[in-house]
């Protein structure tokens, strides 16, 4: 005997047998058991989910030899054949073939005869929004209006092609997509049934894939048990669907948090070995990200026994905002992967991505070199003291920021300023009380481990007073909407962990008395913008593409390098 396929082997015969759409099955079996019938019902909703399958156990529900019923026998004559998908009053049509107008025409001409055996005829029309506009207009009559012993079911999966003439005259029932745990416990009932040993996460891997199809999912495990000689194993469903183990993932996001670049291009090479779908790597990566958020949000919500404790360990080291912004490069990146050379590239600068703008990363040793550089060849657009050029790459400004570039370290546009601040601030040490000059709250600043909104309120203040009790800040009034509680309390607790002091923390709203961070580094940028024109405007060869072909310099499209 040939092989049946699981899918076709587990099709439901009843109402009971099937997954899910239980709002769709209380309503007709209400409307069989009270007799209240309509003439045309549209079933609705993505592939696989049992739209058919729903249709053929309401058509043997109608015909039953032992009465209308929402339990047919399944034993009589019209059952077996209904189940067999012969019989002769059950016409199933598939619109997609059968578009024309005059096929329409032909199917109804048979609607005004009796039925050949069973209570009702029956017309299953699967897929009918690929109806063309002639044959919707031959169908819309007969659908209004049609003979007591005729019912229609319709079934499509975009029932926004379909006409409201034709959605009026039905009672619609919208399928929903199953769920993760429906489907599960589904293929682990089935293997259990087919005496197949399986893993519980192999069967995990199956139902993320089947993504809300129980049908796919069907398809998924016959391949599975195909593909690992008779057995559904966690390490063969991996490969077959080219997904890798959570671990690598969970590894993965680690060294993205921890901002270890080596690490991270470490474990991508590792993940690489074993040939995987790098977008379905980048979808496991999104979910584990969406899981922490509501981990950190709802402690406890979103935990699967399997990996509790790696989502945990991981979500103890990511502040919300960190996990925000992951999750944004992630779906953006995911868009951008099919542009990319190769997927393996495009997955490693999704990643890279994520380094180089975590909140609070700040620049790399390359990056402050860079930057050193280019101060050494334009002295006026900034002088600094050795101090704040030796800094550490800590001291950057928060990329996130209005006005401010990734990896740009925080410095303060006047040397004068910056040169006395060491002296001032060890004068006041020495006298027992912390005044340091109003400058140096850019470097206070650029030190602390901040991120998101709480780093926005730090940039945008201004320091009043600071001594060993009291910190005291000034918020510019347009900035107002930063102040919250938590964004002070972040803020208070990097600021007593880098001073190392007991402080107690005062922001009042009015016009600050020096310049913010956030000023000073943007005066920083136009001075840059301003030196970059005028080496452009001095460059030999611009000079002779303006002498010699009249050609002019757009100076707003001149940018820093």
């Amino acid at each position: 005997m040939s092989y049946e396929v699981l899918a076709r082997k587990w099709r439901p015969h009843s109402f009971d047998e099937l997954v899910g759409q239980q709002h769709v099955v209380q309503a007709l079996s209400n409307a069989l058991d009270n007799d209240r019938l309509h003439h045309a019902y549209l079933f609705t909703g993505t592939r696989g989910v049992g739209k058919t399958t729903l249709a053929r156990i309401f058509a043997k529900a109608l015909n039953c030899e032992e009465g209308i019923s929402s339990q047919p026998c399944g034993e009589c004559s019209s059952c077996q054949e209904i189940d067999q998908g012969r019989f002769i009053d059950l016409l199933e049509v598939d619109a997609a073939s059968r578009t024309k107008v005059e096929q329409t025409r032909e199917l109804l001409e048979n609607v005004p005869y009796a039925p050949a055996r069973g209570r009702y005829k029956v017309y299953l029309i699967d897929e009918v929004h690929m109806f063309s506009a002639g044959s919707f207009n031959a169908l819309l009559k007969t659908l209004e209006e049609p003979p007591p012993h005729v019912k229609f079911l319709l079934a499509t999966t975009d029932p926004q092609k379909l006409p409201m003439t034709v959605l009026s005259r039905c009672l619609q029932f919208g399928l929903k997509r199953l769920t993760h745990d429906q489907i599960t416990a589904q293929l682990q009932h089935i293997l259990t049934s087919e005496k197949v040993n399986f893993d519980q996460q192999a069967l995990a891997l199956l139902a993320s894939g089947a993504d809300g199809s129980m049908r796919d999912g069907l398809s998924l495990m016959d391949q599975a048990i195909a593909f690992g000689a008779g057995e559904v194993r966690e390490s063969r469903v991996q490969l077959m669907l080219g997904t890798v183990s959570r671990d690598y993932v969970y590894g993965l996001l680690e060294a993205v948090s921890s901002g270890d670049g080596a690490l991270m291009m470490q474990r991508i090479a590792e993940v690489a070995e074993r040939a995987p779908d790098f977008l379905s790597v980048l979808d496991e990566m999104l979910r584990i990200l969406h899981r922490i958020a509501i981990e950190l949000a709802l402690p406890g919500v979103e935990r699967e026994e399997a990996d509790a404790s790696s989502l945990t360990q991981l979500a103890s080291t990511l502040q919300p905002e960190d996990v925000q912004l992951y999750y944004q490069i992630g779906v953006t990146g995911k868009r951008d992967m099919i542009h990319a050379p190769d997927l393996r590239s495009g997955f490693e600068m999704v990643l890279l991505r994520m380094l180089a703008f975590r909140p609070g990363a700040g620049g790399s040793k390359p990056q402050q070199a860079a930057v050193k550089s280019r101060t050494q060849q334009h002295p006026d657009a900034a002088s600094v003291s050795t101090q704040t050029a030796s800094a550490p790459a800590s001291q950057n400004i928060n990329q996130a920021s209005p006005g401010y570039a990734s990896g740009r370290q925080a410095s303060v546009p006047q040397a004068q300023s910056v040169q006395t601040s060491s002296t001032t601030s060890a004068t006041a040490a020495n006298a027992g009380t912390l005044t340091p000059a109003a400058d140096d709250w850019a470097a206070i600043v650029a030190q602390l481990e901040l991120g998101g909104v709480s780093r926005q309120l730090a940039v945008n203040c201004s320091l009043k007073s600071l001594d060993d009790k009291r910190l005291c800040l000034t918020l510019q009034r347009n900035h107002q909407a930063l102040k919250s509680e938590m964004s002070e309390q972040r803020l208070l607790q990097a600021v007593r962990k880098h001073l190392n002091a007991s402080l107690q923390l005062e922001i009042e709203i009015g016009e600050p008395g020096s310049d913010t961070p956030a000023q000073q580094q943007a005066l920083l940028d136009e001075q840059k913008i301003v030196d970059a024109r005028a080496q452009m405007a001095q460059d030999p060869l611009v000079k002779a593409a303006q002498q010699q072909l009249g050609a002019t310099l757009l100076e707003e499209t001149v940018k820093p390098v």
